[in-house]
């Protein structure tokens, strides 16, 4: 009920103050801070949003009806600084000031967090209580619902269900792997092939490598049997020239001793003086 007392008078429409041309609005930084600190000018959460308004004696100002803009006072480097270093302890000096100074606000505040404390407790207590009731309830459902698969399980009818297809089952398994092996038959005899035909062609290339290289031993050993054959043939060519020589020299040598002995001959019949012993000793 406090609470509701405190929106209700929060959202009343604030009433607007003038602001008197006090000389406060000129004072240093030790007059801002304790003016800020004064209770009179703090605001609670608990008191309406209106303010007092200025004690001052001096008249209010009323608004200017000239049509150039009214300049403002831009703040001193000071009261920048001030402004920007302030603690949130000299903020919250006031509401602790005030809250103290009014003890009823206090009660009140004391009972709003009491109500609000045994609220969060019954709402805890309630997130419990439904919570247990989740879990029982989907228990219950699934016991519900095993119970009920247990006996639609144990239904003769379910269980030649079952059994039917269990044997369709196994019977397309069976027929899975009797087309996998012979998938795998084909790709064996597939490969089969192709080795012996990788075998078959390296045969044939081996053969043709081993005739080329029989075919160059014999033609190197046919060379061979020329060159010796024509070395053989230069050989006796050469022992044929030479025999011939041997031949015609001996033949010469004939003919020179045959002309020796004619000349001899000639020379003895011319001369009959000589002894014939002298002639037969001289041609021993």
């Amino acid at each position: 009920m406090p609470r509701d007392l405190s929106r209700s008078r929060s959202r009343s429409p604030p009433r607007r103050r003038r602001r008197s041309p006090s000389p406060a609005r000129y004072r240093g930084r030790r007059g801002r801070r304790d003016r800020s600190r004064s209770p009179i000018r703090s605001r609670s959460p608990y008191r309406p949003s209106y303010r007092r308004r200025s004690p001052s004696p001096s008249p209010r100002r009323r608004k200017s009806r000239s049509l150039s803009p009214r300049r403002r006072k831009s703040p001193s480097p000071s009261q920048k600084r001030y402004r920007r270093k302030r603690s949130p302890s000299v903020t919250s000096s006031p509401v602790t000031a005030s809250q103290s100074s009014h003890p009823g606000l206090a009660e009140n505040k004391n009972a709003i967090d009491t109500q609000r404390l045994e609220e969060e407790k019954k709402r805890r207590q309630k997130e419990v209580e439904l919570r247990l009731l989740e879990e029982e309830t989907s228990k219950r459902v699934e016991q519900a619902i095993r119970r009920k698969v247990e006996d639609s399980l144990n239904c003769d009818e379910i269980k030649h269900e079952i059994q039917r297809r269990i044997e369709e089952g196994r019977k397309r398994i069976h027929e899975e792997v009797a087309i996998q092996i012979e998938k795998e038959k084909e790709a064996a005899l597939n490969e089969a092939k192709l080795k012996v035909e990788r075998e078959k062609k390296e045969w044939e290339e081996l053969e043709k490598k081993l005739e080329e290289e029989r075919k160059k031993a014999e033609e190197a050993l046919m060379k061979e049997a020329m060159e010796q054959q024509q070395k053989e043939l230069e050989r006796y060519q050469e022992l044929e020239r030479l025999q011939k020589e041997r031949e015609e020299a001996m033949k010469r040598k004939k003919m020179e001793e045959e002309q020796q002995r004619q000349n001899q001959m000639k020379l003895l019949g011319k001369n009959k003086s000589r002894p014939k012993l002298s002639f037969a000793f001289g041609m021993k």
